[in-house]
């Protein structure tokens, strides 16, 4: 499913990284429920760099755990900029020893409304810094199943929230 050896190489650039800057970072994760936590936490050394994870699955846990404004999820729709970013903050705000979060938050189907199947929002945060955020597109692939869809997305989000980190640490070193 996941390139192994791609998601390695980029999760050890990834912690060299966070080493070298001397960061740490924190999820809150949605339609990926833990993938991106998982894929680097199985990377031997991250416990140095990885303060925690918020897997925050349903609407309500994004507001009770992070935070996030029911009103604003209402206004915006949970898989939105807004929330995203709210996401990260919420992250931050409830992690203080960490520098730098990713937050996402999509339809990854099946039952998404037409205009935003296959879509997620993506920010990074870090302390002190502009949030850079990022719309992704999902695969679509109509001869898959709606478990398989879901599962190649949240495989394809991950990957994509990866590369992101890498490139926004890159800035810091």
């Amino acid at each position: 499913m996941m390139d192994t050896l791609v998601a390695d190489q980029l999760v050890s650039e990834i912690l060299g990284l966070l080493r070298q800057s001397k960061q740490s970072v924190v999820l809150a994760e949605s339609c990926t429920a833990g993938l991106i936590a998982a894929t680097l936490a199985g990377t031997s050394g991250m416990s140095e760099c990885l303060s925690g994870s918020f897997v925050t699955y349903q609407t309500v846990s994004k507001s009770v755990w992070l935070g996030v404004e029911q009103t604003l999820i209402e206004s915006c729709d949970v898989v939105s900029q807004e929330v995203a970013e709210a996401m990260v903050s919420g992250a931050l705000e409830r992690t203080p020893h960490a520098n730098v979060a990713v937050a996402i938050t999509g339809h990854l189907g099946p039952g998404a409304p037409p205009h935003l199947d296959g879509v997620a929002w993506l920010c990074i945060g870090i302390r002190g810094e502009k949030n850079r955020s990022l719309r992704l597109s999902l695969m679509r692939n109509p001869e898959l199943s709606g478990a398989e869809l879901r599962k190649k997305r949240q495989v394809q989000a991950a990957m994509e929230s990866l590369e992101l980190l890498r490139d926004r640490l890159k800035e810091h070193v």
